[in-house]
């Protein structure tokens, strides 16, 4: 093989961790910390709860947990839809 041909496979920036790649994404749609937030504090919840939840299969338990955590998560992706949306068409100065 020719060294002079050029790499092949493209480049990256090694020296980016991955609280830099969170903190960009996070100025580019505010809405994913949130939904990531919220999905770890309702499982932290359902982890914490699982003691107390009387006489309810856990099964039971653990499918209401599921069920709240994609709630907050869908909601929190339906409002970075929205804001962006807003951003795009609304708040847009006209030229």
């Amino acid at each position: 093989m020719a060294s002079g041909a050029g790499d092949v496979l493209p480049t990256y920036e090694l020296n980016e961790s991955q609280t830099s790649k969170l903190i960009k994404k996070s100025k580019d749609s505010p809405f994913v910390p949130v939904g990531i937030g919220g999905f770890a504090a309702v499982v932290a919840y359902g982890l914490y709860k699982i003691r107390s939840r009387g006489d309810t299969k856990m099964s039971v338990h653990l499918i209401h947990m599921r069920v709240g955590a994609q709630g907050f998560v869908v909601g929190a992706m339906t409002c970075g839809v929205l804001y962006s949306m807003y951003k795009e068409y609304l708040a847009k100065p006209k030229e």
